[in-house]
C-alpha cells in the first residue's frame, strides 16, 4: 500500500493526499514533520514533507509525486495524455508555486503565526503576488477548471496555493488577489466544496491546534 509522510496542515502534504483521494487510492497517511535530524533525512533528503512510500523506497517534492501517482496507480486521469495539453498543466502548476506561492510562503511567519516579517520582504511579496496573479489570469482557462474541462493536478496546487496567497494578501495587504478574477473565485470555492476536499479540510483542521502548538514552543 501507498504510504504518504507528512502532515495535515501542510498544503503540499494536502494537494497529495487530495490526488490520492480523488484517484480512488488505498493509501496510509504516516506522520512525519519536516525537520534536519537523521531519521528525517533518513525518508526525506531535505527534510520536507511530503513524501511517498513505495515498495521500492521513498519519492520526495509534490510535482514529481503527482506526476509519478498518474503514471503508475488506477483512477480518473489528473494530467491529459495529450503532449501539449500536459505541458500546459504542468506549466500552470509551475507558475502557481514559484510565482504565487513561493511570494505568499515569504510572509507566513506574519500572517499566519504572528512573528514579524521585514518591511522590503513584505514590499517583494506583494508586488510579486500582484505579477503572479496576473500570470494566472492570462494563462488559467478556469472553464471551468483552471486548465479546461477537466479537474487536474494544476487545480490541485491552486486550491491549496491560492487559499494562503489569499490569505496572506487580505492580512497583510488589504488584498483581495482574485477581484478581477471572479471565475477563478468561484472555482476556488468550488473546488474546496468537493466531498474529498471537505474531508482532507476536516483533516486539517482537526490537526491545527497541535501543530500550532509545536510552532508556539518554537519561538
Amino acid at each position: 500500500m501507498l504510504k504518504l509522510y507528512g502532515f495535515s496542515v501542510s498544503n503540499y502534504y494536502n494537494m497529495v493526499k487530495l490526488a490520492l483521494l480523488e484517484k480512488g487510492l488505498a493509501f496510509e497517511e504516516v506522520p512525519f514533520f519536516a525537520g534536519q535530524t537523521p531519521a528525517a533525512l533518513a525518508i526525506s533528503p531535505r527534510g520536507k514533507v511530503p513524501v511517498l512510500g513505495v515498495k521500492q523506497g521513498f519519492i520526495n517534492e509534490t510535482s514529481v509525486i503527482l506526476e509519478y501517482i498518474e503514471q503508475t496507480q488506477e483512477g480518473p486521469a489528473l494530467l491529459p495524455a495529450e503532449p501539449f495539453q500536459r505541458a500546459q498543466v504542468l506549466t500552470l502548476c509551475r507558475e502557481i508555486e514559484l510565482y504565487i506561492e513561493l511570494p505568499a510562503r515569504a510572509c507566513f511567519a506574519e500572517a499566519y503565526f504572528g512573528m514579524p516579517v521585514p518591511e522590503a520582504i513584505k514590499d517583494k511579496a506583494r508586488a510579486e503576488l500582484l505579477l503572479g496573479v496576473g500570470t494566472l489570469g492570462r494563462h488559467g482557462k478556469f472553464a471551468p477548471y483552471v486548465a479546461g474541462e477537466s479537474f487536474t493536478i494544476a487545480d490541485l496546487y491552486f486550491m491549496y496555493s491560492l487559499n494562503l496567497a489569499c490569505g496572506v494578501a487580505e492580512k497583510l495587504f488589504g488584498l483581495d488577489l482574485l477581484a478581477e478574477l471572479p471565475t477563478a473565485k468561484a472555482l476556488l470555492e468550488r473546488l474546496h466544496a468537493m466531498p474529498n476536499a471537505l474531508k482532507v479540510a476536516a483533516d486539517r483542521e482537526a490537526a491545527m491546534p497541535a501543530f500550532m502548538a509545536m510552532v508556539a514552543a518554537k519561538k
